[in-house]
């Protein structure tokens, strides 16, 4: 084997660490959608604290935005495979027919645009930026994903519109918006430990 036909970790791709990590983000990702249903007390009125927003940002923040958009991919795949990881311990090809799918299918972008940021910027206040960026991508796609989804193929009352599709995301906009400055900061302390981004 010649030197030019040997290649170092960051060029071959992941090193087996780093799919390890992707692999925990995944399954934090399936604990994060169900969080509610381990500690009944984070449903704040009749709005369930989840924590997949925050797991898709920190995934993102601490292993790129390769890696991090892989473990949400992951996450998604096995969902669709019929494991019940989404919310509500849903999951299946049907999952896909689902208003809501978008917010997971969103999770792949958001990790990928919080990565992005800090891979430019890895100074504390990139992290809170890129996670606010990226929680602002995740409320977009999601949300006009449900829209159309209502408007498309799921059953809406008559009254429905674009005005109450976002209506209907302002009661957990203060809880991501928090998580996502506690995602940034915590993000830039762990990425100094954990240094798994390459």
């Amino acid at each position: 084997m010649t030197i030019a036909t040997v290649k170092t970790k960051s060029e071959s791709g992941m090193s087996a660490l780093s799919l390890v990590y992707s692999a925990m983000f995944a399954a934090l990702m399936m604990i994060g959608a169900n969080i509610t249903a381990f500690v009944p007390f984070l449903v704040v009125g009749s709005v369930p604290i989840t924590l997949q927003t925050f797991f898709a940002i920190l995934a993102g923040l601490l292993l790129g935005s390769r890696r991090g958009a892989l473990a949400m991919t992951v996450y998604m795949f096995i969902g669709l495979a019929g494991a019940p990881v989404f919310a509500r311990f849903g999951g299946g090809f049907s999952s896909i027919i689902s208003p809501t799918f978008g917010f997971i299918v969103s999770f792949i972008f958001t990790a990928y645009i919080a990565g992005k940021i800090v891979e430019k910027n890895g100074k504390l206040h990139g992290y809170i930026i890129a996670a606010l960026v990226a929680m602002s991508v995740n409320y977009l796609f999601g949300t006009n994903w449900m829209y159309v989804a209502f408007k498309f193929w799921a059953a809406a009352p008559d009254a429905f519109s674009y005005k109450v599709a976002w209506a209907l995301m302002m009661p957990p906009l203060p809880k991501d918006i928090l998580l996502a400055v506690l995602a940034g900061m915590f993000g830039h302390r762990m990425y100094k430990v954990l240094k798994v981004r390459k």
